[in-house]
């Protein structure tokens, strides 16, 4: 695959300033995305957050993962929409974790992994029959069963508080990636109305969770 250059910008930009922060704490510490100070007034650290990465496990995942599906959203949408997609999922992705959040001020993430999951969920809405090979499964998995799947974990993670991940960024990236891409794409809505219909039920899931408090 031929990595178009807005994709190589973006992984060179998580890279770059991911490698800054795994040697210099006090900059991981000042950019990393944090309730107490973004409602100080760091609210840059909305986006800063998203190109940190804890360690190189979690750099190469979440670029690995950019790298299979960019392609997708760049050969439909073209890349300054992908690069729109991108920077709103990532925005939306801090924006739900804040909303979720706002009541613990010692909370604190980093990664692009709402980025990614919006980009992700971008791909699939634009080209619905995808099939993904997942490790230890010897058949093809459509790509829809894969990011319904994920966002179900992600609200049962967002419960249960599994684990030092961000699940409420992932959901966030999710549903900018979503409404970012139908805002550019709004023929999908009758092209594939069952496949946003299908995208749309752990969102409003999620919501409907929250707004019952079993969240």
């Amino acid at each position: 695959m031929n990595l178009h250059i807005a994709t190589i910008a973006i992984i060179a930009v998580n890279v770059l300033v991911s490698i800054r922060g795994f040697n210099n704490m006090q900059f991981f510490e000042r950019y990393k995305f944090g309730i107490g100070a973004i409602k100080a007034g760091q609210r840059d650290r909305m986006i800063t957050s998203g190109f940190l990465h804890v360690d190189v496990a979690h750099l190469f995942m979440n670029m690995f993962t950019l790298y299979f599906f960019a392609d997708v959203v760049i050969r439909w949408l073209g890349a300054p929409k992908f690069l729109i997609i991108y920077m709103a999922s990532l925005v939306a992705g801090s924006l739900l974790a804040l909303f979720f959040h706002k009541d613990e001020p010692f909370y604190s993430a980093v990664g692009a992994s709402g980025a990614v999951t919006g980009i992700l969920y971008a791909a699939i809405l634009l080209q619905p029959d995808m099939k993904l090979f997942i490790m230890l499964i010897p058949i093809p998995i459509p790509a829809y069963v894969l990011g319904i799947g994920y966002l179900l974990y992600s609200i049962y993670g967002m419960k249960k508080r599994l684990g030092n991940i961000g699940h409420t960024a992932h959901f966030g990236g999710a549903v900018g990636g979503y409404l970012v891409t139908l805002i550019f794409k709004p023929d999908l809505l009758w092209t594939e109305t069952w496949m946003v219909i299908l995208l749309a039920i752990p969102i409003i899931l999620l919501f409907g969770l929250e707004k019952a408090g079993k969240l």
